[in-house]
């Protein structure tokens, strides 16, 4: 694994993935894949390795990236993807910097430990976008989308995610930007179900919308994803963008271009968001998909 990384382009501030054995590209580590947060590098495993593979790796990691003081290892192929230390100093939560801007994780409790790195790109997108828009953004996690919004001069962005524990971290991570938060509305809703609460914010001038693949019980993007397009009329001025993303591997693009012929015709396709190129992909259209649409003026 470590022959794949290119030491010497690691930024020592910004957050970022090291090496996506998760594309398929390279064969035999289709389970692994490295992050490094300074100080902290992150080995995730998707099945089990030995603890020799991963006693070799974690001092390669710290041996190689200068300013590590931290190893651990991410078991997602097991109940509950508990962390494990490997090396170094006990780091169980950071300041991750992104853009130069901060979000709050945590790498001892929960599965996803608030940021994605794959949408790295989609956020740095949403920053030089943003200015002077009122932004609805769905699924919103923790919010960054939120974050380079208000960074990127937002008028208003509004929070929409079942979860009120991770907008409340959302809310959390604009405070360490010291945001001002009257610009910033948290709605802890079903969107599916909350449609007159979405709309109380708007009209919208930039729709984000980043799904989850499937939650049992709150989401299955083949069938709830068209609702959100057949509602763009209820919810966005004219002459707005769409940021619409999809993280299913069984799902490709024409996913979305056959929503949007379907329900929302009138939309114009402006281009795609690809992912950082470390996130290299065997066969296309696995991983992220981002597209960026007009709705007519």
């Amino acid at each position: 694994m470590l022959e794949h990384i290119d030491f010497d382009t690691i930024d020592g501030i910004e957050c970022q993935r090291l090496f996506h054995g998760r594309g398929h590209a390279y064969p035999g580590l289709e389970h692994v894949s490295v992050d490094y947060f300074p100080p902290l590098a992150l080995i995730t495993l998707y099945q089990e390795e030995s603890a020799q593979w991963l006693d070799q790796n974690a001092h390669g990691l710290m041996a190689n990236i200068q300013g590590c003081r931290s190893v651990k290892v991410q078991y997602r192929c097991r109940p509950r993807a508990p962390f494990e230390q490997l090396l170094g100093d006990e780091i169980e939560q950071l300041n991750a910097i992104e853009h130069g801007l901060k979000y709050h994780l945590n790498f001892s409790q929960n599965q996803n430990f608030g940021l994605f790195l794959d949408m790295r790109n989609g956020r740095q997108w949403v920053m030089e976008n943003s200015q002077d828009r009122n932004v609805l953004n769905l699924f919103a996690y923790t919010c960054a989308f939120s974050v380079v919004c208000i960074a990127g001069g937002g008028k208003q962005a509004v929070n929409i995610d079942i979860a009120k524990a991770a907008l409340a971290k959302g809310r959390d991570n604009h405070r360490l930007n010291d945001h001002q938060l009257s610009k910033v509305k948290f709605e802890g809703v079903d969107i599916f179900k909350s449609w007159a609460r979405l709309k109380k914010h708007g009209p919208y001038d930039l729709l984000i919308a980043d799904p989850p693949s499937f939650q049992k019980g709150s989401i299955d993007v083949k069938r709830d994803y068209p609702k959100i397009i057949k509602r763009l009329s209820e919810l966005m001025n004219p002459g707005a963008e769409l940021m619409l993303c999809l993280n299913s591997p069984d799902l490709g693009e024409e996913f979305i271009f056959e929503m949007i012929a379907e329900h929302c015709p009138q939309c114009q396709f402006i281009g795609r968001v690809e992912p950082p190129q470390v996130f290299k992909e065997a066969q296309a259209g696995k991983g992220l998909k981002v597209l960026l649409f007009r709705y007519p003026s």
